[in-house]
């Protein structure tokens, strides 16, 4: 039996959760709260509890409040956010305070019933609709991070400097650079010499050797 504790300050949303909830054979609401703050006073009653089923936007203490004081005092029981907000920085924050589920709140029944079981089993849950953003951010970073080299070492580079880099390698001038990005050759130099800096090389030709020995360029 999975027991769960419901936080949420909208007692119609509250009641409409517990009633699918306790539907299912093997879940079972063991306790309400308004605010972050009396499930914290009903976790004091050592009530068995394994999950916590709350919202973010709560008066006194909101759900990534809650989630820290979890991850911090309760570890052992896993927290779902149920929130209206489907930004994915709101997600990042909160895997980051121990949050193993995010979901918002049009998230249909059947996807909230798995999400729970799933969580509970110690998975982690995102819903459908925030999945894109998160891979699409995921991507983004990976473009600016640049390229991971076979022997591990990072480089960060940005989209421009991977270019200049690429055309470096090709065998072309400052002045070709730049006429080719439509940059000034005082930029494509300064480009040029950030490049051999970071990269802790001596000169051009030791860049494209580093450069083509780490796949940074095609």
């Amino acid at each position: 039996m999975i027991k769960i504790v419901l936080a949420d300050d909208h007692l119609i949303v509250r009641n409409g959760i517990k009633m699918l909830l306790e539907s299912q054979h093997n879940l079972q609401v063991v306790g309400e709260a308004n605010n972050g703050k009396e499930v914290v006073d009903f976790l004091e009653s050592d009530m068995r509890v394994d999950l916590v089923l709350t919202d973010i936007d709560m008066e006194v203490m909101g759900g990534m409040e809650l989630a820290d004081y979890l991850q911090h005092n309760h570890p052992h029981i896993k927290v779902i956010l149920l929130s209206m907000l489907d930004d994915v920085k709101y997600v990042r924050e909160a895997f980051k305070r121990g949050v193993l589920g995010y979901l918002v709140k049009n998230v249909d029944y059947d996807e909230l019933l798995f999400a729970i079981q799933h969580v509970a089993k110690g998975g982690t849950y995102v819903c459908g609709e925030l999945t894109s953003g998160l891979l699409q951010t995921m991507a983004d970073l990976m473009d600016k991070a640049g390229a991971l080299s076979h022997d591990g070492t990072h480089f960060e580079l940005s989209d421009r400097e991977t270019e200049i880099l690429q055309l470096i390698s090709e065998g072309f001038t400052n002045a070709e650079i730049a006429d080719k990005l439509f940059l000034s050759k005082r930029t494509v130099e300064g480009h040029r010499q950030n490049l051999i800096n970071r990269l802790e090389v001596k000169n051009s030709a030791e860049l494209i050797k580093l450069a083509v020995r780490h796949g940074l360029v095609d």
